[in-house]
């Protein structure tokens, strides 16, 4: 399907405010999407296509939280989720015209260090890194063959997740393997870049006194990981070569002793498929739980043993990763919570700043209640802050930027 009114053709004659540009961001069963004016930085609308294939559904709503009725269809696929928002987007704005589309793409490699216009051969060396990141690289991909066809002609903009963390020292970016791996590829690469990006520019400008120091972020949700940011540039994070590694996340395991993999090798005699298939979608929070759920809201109201254990494990590793991050900058200035859980849950927010004093880290529990912007109680050494995360509209800069957005349309 391509659009009509919302067109994927040349932009070429439109008034900046006829132009649009999309976020999208491809998951292994969602499609997370965002169309911003040329102008401002308010989307016109926001969506999730949610669990694509026989049982999906879509939820669209407008700039002042409206919800927006989608367009009719089935969400058999990536293509037909894609074809149904932009049917509901032309619907709705009948005179926008997309000028680029975003993609957040998981891993980057070696080659990428900033967004870039994605053509074949950009598509070809993406496609070699799907290996390093099964649950998301092939989806990622899928969404911008459908961004293609969808809208030819116009730019497709890939938004690295891996590229906020290149510039990392040597020491965080190797394994103590032989030098050969490190040559194919084989690094500390840190995911959630765009999330980091987003946090970075925002602390600069609401922080700025703060982000000239030491600032750990813990993006906590699904997928979560912890970044140490020292003047403004990440020198470490608790993800490494795929995005396994570090924190337990809602169905992926963290960190884990390489042995253990043997072991399931060796002794359960499981393949890379069953074994792939236990660290990334059986493990995590759902697997601590003993399959009680992967989300943290339904296991704080479980009260269960088996609720109490996980949510002890989540946060003494976060806690963990926190001494980790803080020794490699030498101290630590400020702790930003952001994601789903970081920005939603009082609780894991208070756990996880239980028992630090040492570091300067004490909270005020009723700033905390009310998730304000600063946590910290007036005493504390250490500030800590909620600052909710906005990755689409980290897409949506790249994309303006790729087409050479007029300054004076980007007011």
């Amino acid at each position: 399907m391509t659009a009509d009114t919302i067109t994927a053709e040349a932009t070429a004659g439109a008034a900046w405010h006829d132009v649009g540009f999309l976020a999208l961001n491809a998951g292994s069963s969602s499609l997370k999407f965002a169309v911003f004016p040329a102008q401002g930085e308010t989307a016109l609308a926001t969506g999730q296509a949610d669990r694509i294939g026989p049982e999906g559904t879509l939820k669209i709503k407008d700039a002042a939280g409206q919800p927006i009725e989608p367009a009719q269809g089935a969400l058999t696929s990536h293509d037909t989720a894609l074809a149904i928002v932009i049917a509901t987007l032309k619907r709705a704005f009948p005179d926008l015209r997309i000028a680029a589309v975003g993609h957040r793409v998981v891993h980057g490699g070696i080659h990428y260090t900033a967004p870039v216009v994605v053509d074949e051969n950009v598509l070809q060396t993406l496609s070699t890194l799907s290996s390093f990141a099964p649950l998301h690289q092939p989806h990622n991909m899928s969404g911008i063959r459908a961004a293609m066809e969808a809208f030819p002609g116009v730019a497709q903009i890939a938004c690295f997740d891996t590229a906020f963390h290149r510039g990392q020292p040597l020491v965080n970016d190797m394994f103590a393997l032989p030098h050969r791996y490190y040559e194919q590829g084989v690094r500390r690469y840190g995911f959630h870049g765009l999330s980091y990006e987003y946090i970075t520019g925002e602390m600069a400008r609401i922080a700025p006194h703060l982000m000239a120091g030491r600032v750990v972020v813990a993006h906590l949700g699904n997928g979560a990981s912890m970044c140490a940011i020292y003047r403004g540039r990440s020198v470490a994070s608790s993800m490494g070569f795929s995005a396994l590694d570090g924190l337990p996340m809602g169905t992926r395991c963290g960190q884990l002793d390489p042995g253990v993999m043997l072991y399931m090798l060796d002794q359960e005699k499981l393949n890379t498929a069953q074994i792939r298939q236990i660290l990334y979608n059986e493990s995590g929070l759902l697997g601590l739980s003993g399959g009680l759920s992967n989300d943290m809201r339904t296991l704080e109201e479980a009260d269960t043993p088996e609720s109490h254990r996980t949510i002890d494990y989540f946060v003494f590793r976060i806690q963990r990763e926190l001494g980790a991050m803080a020794a490699v900058m030498g101290g630590i200035d400020a702790l930003v919570f952001c994601g789903g859980i970081g920005e939603n849950s009082r609780v894991i927010r208070r756990r996880v700043c239980e028992r630090l004093g040492w570091m300067g880290i004490e909270i005020d529990h009723g700033r905390n209640a009310e998730s304000a912007t600063v946590i910290s109680s007036e005493f504390a050494r250490t500030t800590v802050m909620i600052v909710p995360t906005r990755e689409d509209l980290v897409i949506a800069r790249a994309a303006r930027a790729a087409v050479g957005l007029p300054e004076t349309a980007a007011t």
